[in-house]
């Protein structure tokens, strides 16, 4: 079954699917037109502040994540879907930069790059 977003879509905006259901993965187009056009990953609906993001404790670390930007009551609905990674944490910011991956990355995916956090986990 599929998640059910805030704004009544199927499922989050910037993920495809899973044919088992749950999220799948992520689908780079749509993680940049989060980014550039500052819309939510699941509903696609504008962002105001504050900005979650959900990550690993690795990406909290490093402070670079590959999800893109939430509202909140968004990614409250993404954790309690059954296909979120459970190591997931939310970190709250007023705002981020998108910084694409360079020739010299190993890690070719975009990350998004909080600035002025909030909260952190």
């Amino acid at each position: 079954m599929a998640m059910q977003t805030p704004n009544g879509m199927d499922g989050p905006f910037a993920w495809d699917p899973s044919p088992e259901g749950g999220l799948g993965e992520l689908v780079g187009r749509r993680v940049t037109q989060c980014a550039l056009s500052r819309i939510c990953g699941v509903c696609a609906e504008s962002l105001g502040r504050p900005v979650v993001f959900v990550g690993t404790p690795e990406e909290i670390g490093r402070n670079a994540f590959h999800a893109p930007p939430l509202h909140s009551a968004c990614a409250d609905a993404l954790l309690r879907d059954p296909g979120a990674d459970p190591d997931w944490q939310v970190v709250t910011t007023a705002g981020f930069e998108f910084v694409r991956p360079t020739r010299e990355d190993v890690d070719r995916r975009p990350t998004f790059q909080p600035n002025s956090l909030l909260s952190t986990p």
